[in-house]
């Protein structure tokens, strides 16, 4: 394969993301992942901020928790991220608040284009809205708005924008009906 012909198609990572993931990579595997445990949250929250996440008051975030690039992930107040979730945040990640992203769920905000020999990287952001629920082993796809109060079932596979109060779920993930909250203060 000629190296000029490559070079035009090669998806270039600047040297600035390249250093900061992997600093961050080392924080993680000695500030962050080895902090197991509720006395630590509030470590690991410090930690995911001093690498540029913007988080609220009072979130959980575990520590098996992956995330690619904490200067991507905003978190409202009071989220929870699960055991064994990965947020893939090579673009922005925004997360409402009181959302719930389950143990081992998958936010993934990149893929690659098929449609070139090299499959460049591709990305757009994801949003996930407040009160949402993205439930167990669940994937969301690039460019995916989870609405307000949505509910992503166990291992859904979400690629389409999900509608506020909903509840989805399946491989592809369809709807399966309206969320009506039972406890809700009446009007």
């Amino acid at each position: 394969m000629n190296t000029a012909w490559r070079k035009a198609y090669v998806d270039r990572i600047p040297l600035r993301n390249r250093v900061g993931r992997l600093a961050w990579g080392v924080a993680w595997a000695l500030l962050f992942r080895p902090f197991a445990g509720r006395p630590f949250r509030y470590w690991r929250i410090f930690v995911l901020r001093c690498f540029g996440a913007k988080i609220g008051r009072r979130c959980s975030v575990y520590a098996s928790v992956r995330v690619w690039a904490p200067w991507n992930l905003t978190l409202g107040d009071y989220v929870a991220v699960g055991p064994g979730a990965e947020l893939y945040a090579v673009d922005r990640i925004t997360v409402g608040a009181m959302a719930t992203i389950s143990q081992r769920a998958f936010v993934c905000t990149a893929s690659h284009d098929v449609t070139r020999l090299l499959r460049p990287l591709t990305h757009r952001p994801i949003v996930i809205g407040d009160a949402a629920w993205v439930a167990a082993e669940a994937f969301v796809g690039m460019g995916v708005t989870i609405g307000e109060g949505a509910v992503v079932g166990a291992r859904a596979v979400v690629t389409k924008d999900v509608a506020p109060w909903t509840i989805v779920g399946g491989n592809p993930a369809r709807f399966l009906k309206r969320r009506v909250l039972r406890d809700a203060p009446s009007p």
